[in-house]
């Protein structure tokens, strides 16, 4: 950390995202973390987004390729790689979940090919954008 003109220490922009996340109030059920499939790997780590179970089948056609799907009775988890929420605003009711920690119910509903279990993240926001109707954010116009 750098020193602030008035003397208070300056926040890095991943300082700020870390501390932030540890603000999150937590579930009343503990929720477990995903694992990923036999013969795959995780080398980017792990985060999840979630939707409503009612969106999965419109989203998932409009994806180039299809990581691990999840699913419990109300949503749909994709895996994508940790940190894909960095300047990027999931749409509601999206929810973009660290650490890919989930309900205990949550089971494997699709697995790719090959050894790596992410849907590209960025594919998957404008999927969301495009179902849920939103307007991804760097196309949003900016006030004064």
């Amino acid at each position: 950390m750098t020193a602030a003109p008035r003397g208070g220490p300056l926040l890095s922009l991943d300082t700020l995202v870390r501390l932030g996340r540890g603000q999150r109030t937590p579930d009343v059920h503990p929720p477990r973390r995903l694992s990923v499939p036999d013969g795959m790997t995780a080398p980017l780590g792990c985060d999840a987004v979630a939707v409503p179970a009612r969106l999965g089948p419109l989203i998932t056609p409009r994806l180039p390729r299809l990581g691990c799907v999840y699913a419990d009775e109300a949503h749909w988890w994709w895996l994508v790689p940790s940190d894909s929420d960095y300047a990027m605003d999931w749409p509601a009711p999206a929810r973009y979940v660290t650490g890919a920690l989930v309900p205990d119910d949550t089971r494997l509903i699709h697995r790719p090919d090959g050894t790596v279990p992410y849907t590209p993240p960025i594919p998957l926001y404008l999927a969301l954008c495009q179902a849920m109707g939103a307007t991804p954010t760097w196309s949003r116009p900016i006030s004064a």
